[in-house]
């Protein structure tokens, strides 16, 4: 807040100030995926495959039964957030894997 007034009470009193800039936390980037941990994801994921609750998702999002697998995904996961998540992966995954057919 900007002080309009020299006034001694209020939402604006006080002497006037610059604001102090601090610098964000190295707090604030954890969970931040590197290329380093995707990487090793992608591999770990190639090497071990799926599971067989998403195999099952898989199955149920390519008879268009999204909200079915949404369903699933969240009693396997515990949340809609992680479930919705999971659905997107997987559906990515598919058309990752109708691409890789077509060449």
């Amino acid at each position: 807040m900007v002080m309009k007034y020299n006034m001694a009470v209020g939402q604006n009193k006080g002497h006037k100030v610059t604001v102090n800039k601090q610098k964000p936390k190295p707090s604030r980037r954890k969970g931040a995926l590197t290329k380093r941990a995707k990487f090793i994801r992608d591999i770990v994921r190639e090497v071990t495959g799926f599971a067989p609750y998403e195999k099952r998702m898989m199955e149920l999002l390519r008879i268009s039964k999204d909200k079915r697998a949404l369903k699933y995904a969240k009693k396997r996961l515990g949340s809609h957030i992680r479930g919705k998540r999971k659905r997107e992966e997987m559906q990515s995954t598919i058309q990752m894997m109708r691409k890789a057919q077509q060449k």
